[in-house]
């Protein structure tokens, strides 16, 4: 719950910040000089850039937490069997250790959009967001083109 109110207060954080940005940048343009005129394009196409960037990562958010709720009615989540530090981190190891099953898995059925949402966790779990929100893309893709009936 922590995650979705820093998300919504971060979000409207930055649609603040764009409608500021964009009045700034209307502002620019009615002055009608050739330099306030090419700044506020330059400014407005900043907005612009961010209203797409945090449409694509909620998006991304919206049809993850969908394949977990999906997930989750089959039983099928991974169950957290990570080692932890006392002071609760991950240890490395153990995360490498579950990696490597669950990678394993997804190789063996590498078109199955649950093997690839466990693997997206698995590489969260060690700490690799990039490749984390790869697995995830692939996972979410293929949920969302399986075929009917299944």
């Amino acid at each position: 719950m922590r995650a979705k109110i820093t998300y919504l207060v971060t979000a409207a954080v930055l649609v603040f910040y764009f409608v500021l940005a964009g009045s700034r940048g209307v502002l620019l343009l009615e002055q009608g000089t050739w330099i306030t005129v090419t700044l506020g394009v330059a400014v407005l196409i900043l907005p612009f850039i961010g209203i797409w960037f945090l449409w694509a990562n909620t998006r991304f958010v919206t049809r993850a937490n969908r394949l977990a709720v999906a997930l989750e009615a089959e039983g099928g989540l991974p169950v957290d069997e990570l080692v932890r530090t006392e002071g609760g981190r991950i240890d490395r190891d153990s995360a490498d250790a579950v990696f490597a099953r669950r990678k394993a898995e997804t190789e063996d059925a590498p078109d199955d959009w649950r093997c690839w949402f466990r693997l997206a966790v698995a590489y969260q779990d060690a700490r690799d967001t990039p490749r984390a929100r790869k697995a995830m893309q692939r996972a979410i893709a293929l949920h969302e083109n399986k075929p009917a009936g299944v």
